[in-house]
């Protein structure tokens, strides 16, 4: 194998994500981040459609952000359920990552493209993301639960319907250094051969 080949397989393979709490959300250089947003742009989509959409928050910006997973969490639980410490947990969340990148799918209601295709794309751009952070030192994390993909936040990063928020990317250095463990199976467990 070539050592090209071979530092790439390595990131793939050291590449974790993180926990929120793993993560010291000091200050990140924004070039770094334009790095992996470039990285993003250049994921495969078919058609050329680059349905991929960001929204970077960062320093006190994140603030406004946890305001509205706070909104998300009032609409969507049920007044018996409710919980003052969860909602200022909601409030509080952005501000454990440095940074926080909003995954949107753009589409537009006479998309010439299948919507999972798209989905595929934003994911690839997603995972480039990734592995540029790793590259340069950082962790994160894709977190896609019904508060951060609710439609207060959704309007709130500029998307709209048929446009679709995913989730976000959140990045921060990591806490203690180690990464998290990780395990897979043979991928001769997973593959049928026709050579």
């Amino acid at each position: 194998m070539n050592a090209q080949a071979q530092v790439l397989l390595e990131l793939i393979r050291t590449r974790r994500s993180y926990a929120l709490p793993a993560l010291r959300p000091d200050p990140i250089p924004q070039e770094h981040v334009r790095l992996m947003l470039e990285a993003a742009n250049w994921s495969p989509s078919h058609g050329l459609t680059e349905p991929w959409r960001f929204t970077v928050f960062a320093g006190e910006h994140r603030a406004a952000l946890g305001e509205r997973f706070a909104e998300a969490y009032r609409l969507l639980t049920p007044a018996e359920k409710y919980d003052p410490a969860a909602e200022e947990a909601q409030r509080r969340r952005p501000l454990g990552a440095s940074v926080w990148i909003s995954i949107g799918m753009l589409r537009t209601g006479q998309d010439k493209m299948p919507e999972w295709e798209d989905l595929a794309s934003v994911a690839i751009a997603v995972q480039h993301i990734h592995l540029v952070a790793h590259s340069l030192g950082y962790a994160g994390k894709w977190v896609s639960g019904e508060i951060v993909r609710h439609d207060c936040v959704r309007d709130f990063v500029g998307l709209t319907p048929p446009s679709k928020l995913l989730g976000f990317f959140f990045l921060g250095w990591p806490a203690d250094g180690a990464s998290p463990p990780a395990q897979r199976s043979p991928i001769e467990d997973k593959v049928s051969w026709r050579w």
